[in-house]
């Protein structure tokens, strides 16, 4: 979890990603900073739950979501999720079993790290002090100087004459940050648009897992809505997808051609094929024992339907 005014991230382990247990998490951070007026999430099915969706309602807290098979909605949490996994990698054991408990100290290094995008730290930031860590003991031992001890009153009339006086350059800082990142980003960027009456595939998810997504198409383009959103035209109902940003005119007439050529192979029916074969070696008497694998409801009588197809 990320704040985007101040990039103080919080990050809690849990053992499963049950929504029951994410939803007490998110009350207990709640209820020690504030409850938000928003919240960012991806299309996970935790975050999709009546559960979720009752707690925000309850709270008054706009809940928001990303544009499904497009992370970069979300680019700061993605980013630190990846910084966060590179440090616990490095200081972990190598059986990685202590991970949750360097969790803690991973977080305040990266809170009390001045971010280049506001030129503060996100400790700072939410706080209005500087962070108290191990170069600061090493320089109070050596300077020995005591620490200055004000009223309550006084810290908070210092605390929001400072706020008041960096804001403004955090935003100029912000700014300059996210100029300098798009301009690295469109280096290799191609932009692409679709006119109505193009043919293109459109990604359709399957289920709650992204990986049983599947192309489908081709479909032709109606409308289009937004920057990236268009109006495709599914069988007799219009449709509003997000185009993918991936292949390029050249490479989605190629790929087509290449889906006519072998029609026999793409296909959205489930089959069997013998041109594969693998042999499992068993140690006489030994019995394997194996989770069974859990269906998502959404997508139980889809799959009773490919599996037996007669019943259907």
């Amino acid at each position: 979890m990320l704040d985007y005014a101040t990039r103080y991230p919080e990050a809690i382990p849990l053992r499963t990603m049950a929504t029951k247990g994410i939803a007490r998490e998110l009350m207990l951070l709640f209820s020690r900073v504030r409850l938000p007026e928003e919240i960012l999430t991806d299309q996970g099915t935790p975050f999709m739950s009546r559960i979720m969706r009752d707690l925000c309602q309850l709270m008054k807290v706009t809940q928001l979501r990303t544009s499904v098979y497009h992370p970069q909605t979300d680019g700061l949490v993605e980013w630190f999720n990846q910084t966060l996994k590179k440090m616990l990698k490095k200081t972990m054991e190598a059986d990685g079993r202590n991970w949750d408990q360097l969790l803690p100290f991973v977080l305040f290094a990266i809170r009390e790290v001045p971010q280049v995008s506001t030129g503060f730290s996100p400790f700072e930031l939410l706080y209005g002090r500087r962070p108290r860590g191990l170069l600061d003991l090493a320089k109070e031992a050596w300077e020995q100087q005591p620490s200055p001890h004000r009223t309550m009153v006084e810290h908070v009339e210092d605390v929001r004459e400072w706020m008041a006086t960096i804001w403004p350059m955090i935003r100029e800082h912000m700014a300059k940050a996210q100029t300098a990142q798009a301009r690295i980003y469109n280096r290799g960027a191609q932009p692409r648009e679709f006119a109505p009456g193009d043919k293109v595939l459109v990604l359709v998810p399957t289920s709650e897992c992204k990986f049983l997504a599947k192309w489908n198409g081709p479909y032709e383009v109606i409308e289009k809505m937004g920057t990236v959103n268009y109006q495709v035209a599914v069988k007799t109902e219009p449709v509003k997808v997000q185009m993918g940003e991936q292949l390029t005119l050249s490479q989605r007439q190629d790929l087509q051609d290449l889906i006519n050529r072998n029609r026999d192979v793409f296909s959205t029916e489930a089959g069997h094929t013998d041109q594969i074969q693998h042999r499992i070696v068993m140690e006489p008497g030994k019995r394997v024992k194996l989770r069974p694998y859990r269906i998502p409801e959404a997508r139980r009588e889809a799959i009773a339907a490919e599996q037996h197809p007669s019943r259907t």
